[in-house]
C-alpha cells in the first residue's frame, strides 16, 4: 500500500568543494542566490597546490562566508589544503572516494568532478572521515616515525649478521649480542682491515673475555681463496659470463646462453667496464673496439676493422661458422642485429 510523505532536503548554504591534485587545485563553491527561490550561485577556479595559492583560497573562501569544505582524500594531496584551511577556521571535511562515485555514462574532468562533489556535499549525502586533532597527528607523526626508525635498524642488523654468515664469520655463534660493545669493536677493526683472529678475539671485554678460544676459532674463515679458480676463464664462467660452447660434426648449436650469474657481480663488473673503457689503457681500447662498430665488405657492421665479412661467412653474423661471443646493441649488424665482441 502506497503512503505519503514528505521530504524536508536540508541544503548547506555555502559550501565549497576541492578537486586535489598534485600540482593544482580545482575549487567549486555554491552559494545561495540574492533572487528568491531555489537558485544557486557557483564558482569554479583552478589553483596552484603552493602554499601562497592555498593560503589565498582559504582567504577568499573565508570573505564568502563558506561553512564547509569537502575533499577527498587523494593520496597525501589533501594534507597542505586540509591543514591550511583548518588553521584559517574553515571546517574542511575528509571523505571517501567510494562515498562520492561519479555516474556512470557522464563526462569526467577535473572541473565535473568539483562540481558535482560540491553538489552532493550541499545536500548532506556524505559523511566525513576521521582526522583527528592537531596535537594527536604530531604525537602520531613521531611514535610512527620511531617505529620506522626501529624496523630500519633492525633490518640492518640482520643484514650484516647475514654478510659475517656468508663470510663464514661466526661471531653471532659465540656471542648473544653482536652489536655489544665488544661485537662492535671487533666489526669495526674488521672493517679498518684486521685479520688476525687472535686480535680481534682479545678486544673481547667483561664476560666475553671467557669466550676468547671460541671467538678465535669464529674468526679463523675470514678471506676468500681465490686460488680454487684455476684462470681468469673459469672465474668469467663461474660468473656466468662465458656463453656455453656446444657443437657437433664442426658446426655450432645453441645460442651461446651464459644462464643466469649473481646480479650484484654482474652490476660490479659493469660499472668496472665502463669506467675501464673511459681510460687510455690496453684494457680501455678492448672495451672500445668491442663497443664501436666500423663497415665491414658486406656492408654491415663489425667491432673492428681488420675483421672481413662475407654473405656467407660474416663474422658478424649469426650464421657464421667461427665461434664468436655475441651482444645485443644498438649499432648492430643491418642483418642480423648483432655485433661481435
Amino acid at each position: 500500500m502506497l503512503t505519503e510523505s514528505t521530504d524536508d532536503e536540508q541544503i548547506i548554504e555555502r559550501v565549497a568543494a576541492l578537486d586535489i591534485g598534485k600540482a593544482e587545485v580545482v575549487c567549486c563553491v555554491r552559494l545561495p542566490s540574492p533572487v528568491a527561490g531555489k537558485r544557486r550561485l557557483q564558482e569554479v577556479t583552478t589553483h596552484s597546490t603552493m602554499t601562497g595559492s592555498l593560503t589565498e583560497l582559504a582567504n577568499r573562501l573565508v570573505e564568502l562566508g563558506v561553512e564547509r569544505v569537502v575533499m577527498e582524500a587523494t593520496s597525501d594531496y589533501w594534507r597542505p589544503p586540509f591543514y591550511l584551511f583548518e588553521a584559517h577556521g574553515l571546517e574542511p571535511w575528509l571523505v571517501n572516494a567510494k562515498d562520492v562515485r561519479h555516474l556512470p555514462g557522464r563526462p569526467k574532468t577535473d572541473v565535473l568532478d568539483a562540481v558535482w562533489l560540491c553538489k552532493v556535499a550541499e545536500r548532506q549525502m556524505l559523511r566525513p572521515s576521521f582526522v583527528p586533532p592537531r596535537p594527536i597527528r604530531r604525537l602520531r607523526d613521531l611514535t610512527r616515525y620511531r617505529i620506522d626508525l626501529v624496523g630500519a635498524r633492525t633490518a640492518e642488523k640482520n643484514r650484516v649478521e647475514k654478510l659475517l654468515e656468508d663470510a663464514c664469520i661466526k661471531l653471532s655463534v659465540v656471542a648473544s649480542d653482536i652489536f655489544g660493545v665488544s661485537g662492535r669493536e671487533m666489526m669495526a677493526a674488521l672493517i679498518g682491515g684486521e685479520r688476525d683472529p687472535k686480535v680481534l678475539a682479545q678486544m673481547a671485554r667483561s664476560r666475553m673475555r671467557a669466550k676468547i678460544p671460541q671467538l678465535e676459532e669464529a674468526f679463523t674463515e675470514i678471506g676468500v681463496d681465490m686460488s680454487r679458480f684455476p684462470t681468469p676463464g673459469h672465474l668469467a664462467s663461474w660468473a656466468k659470463f662465458a656463453p656455453g660452447v656446444s657443437s657437433s660434426a664442426g658446426k655450432d648449436k645453441g645460442n651461446g646462453f651464459t644462464g643466469h650469474g649473481n646480479r650484484y657481480l654482474a652490476k660490479a663488473l659493469g660499472d668496472a667496464a665502463a669506467a675501464v673503457g673511459k681510460t687510455n689503457t690496453f684494457l680501455g681500447e678492448r672495451v672500445r673496439e668491442a663497443l664501436v662498430p666500423s663497415a665491414c665488405s658486406a656492408g654491415r657492421a663489425t667491432s673492428s676493422p681488420d675483421r672481413s665479412c662475407s654473405s656467407q661467412g660474416c663474422r658478424c653474423c649469426p650464421r657464421s661458422n667461427t665461434t664468436r661471443t655475441t651482444r645485443w646493441s644498438r649499432s648492430t649488424c643491418s642483418s642480423w642485429g648483432r655485433v661481435s665482441a
